[in-house]
Order: C-alpha cells, then sequence, then structure tokens
C-alpha cells in the first residue's frame, strides 16, 4: 500500500446511500453526517450539510480562490470533496477566432487531458491552515481513464502529495456532448485500464467518483440504456472499491430511463452492490428530481428507504 493516508482514520458516516441535494444556484453533492477522531474539533459547529461534489475550476482550469470558497460554506456546509476538471477546453483560433471558448459547449474545438489539475488542487489545499484543511478532502482527477498507466499517474500524485488526496475522481467515461470532443481514444467501461484504476483505488482505500450516462441523448422511450448493464457489470468486478456513480447516471439531455428509480432501487437493494453509492450534484439532474411532485415523492421514498453508513479511511 502507498504510504499516504494520515494516521487516523475518519469515518464518513453516509446517511443515505442516495443522498439529499440542495436547491440553489450551485447542487450541493450529498447530506451527509460526519464524525472524526481527529484534534480538530467540530463538534461545536452544528452543520447542515457535507458536499461529496465540488469543482473548484472549470474547463479552462479557473475558479473560485479556496480561502474565497471556504467562506462560501460558512456554518452551513462542514466538509467538501474538492477536484479540479481533467479536461482542458482548447482554444481554436481557426474555430472560435478571438472569442475565447469556457466551457465545451461553446466550441467544437476539442477537450484534451489536464494532469497539472491535481497538483493545482494539491497546492490550494495546502495554502491552508490545518484546520482549514480539515474541511477538504481532495480527490485525484488529472488522468485519461483510457489509458493503462492511470493508475501510475494516481500513484504517483499520491506519492509526491502524501496526505493530501482522499479519493479519485470525478472522471468521466461515457458523458453527453463531451466523450465525442476528447483527443485520442475514447474512454469505456470495457477498457482493462478503467480496471486498473479501480483495483489501485481498493488497494490504498481511495474512494471513486465516476460521471458515466447510463444512456444515451434523446434514447427510444422504452429501450434498454446503453451503459447501464456494462457499469453494473464493472461494479461487480471490483467489489472491494467503494464507488460513487455521479448523478445517478443522467445528465442535461440523458434523461431518467423508464423507471429510473426502480433501476436504482434494484442496485440500492442487491448485496453485490453494496459498495456502491449515489450522489445527486448538478443542477441539470436537479430539475429531474423536482420536475413534479410526484418526482420529489418518489425521490425522497426512495432516498428515506436505504439509509447505509459509508466507512472511508481518510488520508
Amino acid at each position: 500500500m502507498v504510504a499516504t493516508m494520515r494516521t487516523e482514520p475518519f469515518w464518513f458516516s453516509m446517511k443515505r446511500r442516495l443522498c439529499l441535494a440542495t436547491a440553489g444556484a450551485v447542487v450541493l453533492g450529498a447530506y451527509i453526517g460526519l464524525r472524526t477522531q481527529s484534534a480538530v474539533s467540530q463538534a461545536a459547529v452544528s452543520y447542515e450539510l457535507n458536499d461529496v461534489h465540488f469543482h473548484l475550476t472549470n474547463y479552462v482550469q479557473e475558479g473560485t480562490d479556496i480561502h474565497a470558497f471556504l467562506k462560501l460554506m460558512g456554518n452551513k456546509v462542514g466538509r467538501v470533496a474538492l477536484f479540479g476538471i481533467p479536461l482542458q477546453q482548447e482554444w481554436s483560433y481557426q474555430n472560435s477566432g478571438d472569442f475565447a471558448p469556457t466551457y465545451y459547449l461553446q466550441t467544437d474545438a476539442p477537450l484534451y487531458y489536464y494532469s497539472f489539475t491535481d497538483a493545482y488542487i494539491a497546492m490550494a489545499y495546502r495554502s491552508l491552515s490545518k484546520e482549514e484543511q480539515a474541511r477538504f478532502d481532495p480527490m485525484i482527477t488529472g488522468f485519461n481513464p483510457a489509458d493503462m498507466y492511470a493508475a501510475d499517474h494516481i500513484r504517483r500524485v499520491l506519492k509526491t502529495f502524501p496526505g493530501v488526496f482522499s479519493g479519485i475522481g470525478e472522471f468521466t467515461i461515457h458523458k453527453e456532448f463531451v466523450s465525442a470532443k476528447v483527443a485520442g481514444e475514447t474512454a469505456s467501461l470495457l477498457n482493462p485500464a478503467l480496471d486498473r484504476i479501480l483495483d489501485f483505488a481498493a488497494e490504498v482505500g481511495l474512494i471513486v467518483l465516476i460521471h458515466n450516462d447510463m444512456d444515451v441523448p434523446f434514447a427510444k422511450a422504452g429501450s434498454e440504456p446503453a451503459y447501464l448493464a456494462q457499469m453494473k457489470s464493472l461494479l461487480k468486478r471490483h467489489p472491494k472499491t467503494k464507488v460513487i456513480w455521479a448523478h445517478t447516471g443522467l445528465g442535461r439531455v440523458v434523461r431518467p430511463v423508464t423507471h429510473h428509480a426502480a433501476t436504482l432501487e434494484a442496485i440500492l437493494k442487491d448485496p453485490q452492490f453494496g459498495h456502491v453509492y449515489f450522489d445527486i450534484s448538478w443542477d441539470e439532474f436537479a430539475k429531474y428530481l423536482v420536475a413534479t411532485p410526484e418526482a420529489v415523492k418518489i425521490s425522497a421514498d426512495l432516498i428515506n428507504r436505504y439509509p447505509r453508513p459509508l466507512p472511508v479511511r481518510h488520508r
């Protein structure tokens, strides 16, 4: 095992395997309880939630200063899983001229993997005091999941920044509009490079946050979700790896599949998937969650039926 974890254990007590999010401009990733043995006492502060999904930077590696973000957290948000974005949007003058795109939908130019994001996150984290650091859990995301060397990159980051990182992600396999723009080989759930990543995560005790659309955009109603079977097969191959499936497999135009809640429940109640969790981050996902009073009721009922602690050894 790579010696990169803190000596004291930290345990997230996840109140729900399918986690509640807040409404607003930024949809927070999860509503979870917190229990820690660290020297920093947080017992005096009653936080409303912790966030398991926050990108500090955007697709051109710019974003909120971490100290300013800490102020935004205030006494509402206790801990935040912190990461950048592993993809850089290319500014192609031939494509957009003087217009500098900052988002992947603003240009036809490709995206490419940007490994420096991990060093940037690590240095931002290190700029905080020990007490401030205790409120963040940095994640490694600057790797190409189609590269057999990706696991080696993760190991290298852990050795370069010991005691900083708690997990891997968010990284993407299938994502609407994004996957087709990434330069080089397309990521796949069938690629053994991904198996190497999840094996290594289990070996060193890192949690994995993965974005994988359950279906293709504008899928025909009632059709079999394109990537559900492959995703379930991947999860079954790695029972020792704690995996959070981001956005329950949905996206901007990847809509809930037929009986989506029942599909999630089938995973949640199956002992073979006892290591699998979901987050409901992103406002593009939240629109489905609150689309109708019936949708809110179905979601809340599902959340309340599946409380389960998530033990994670922290750094």
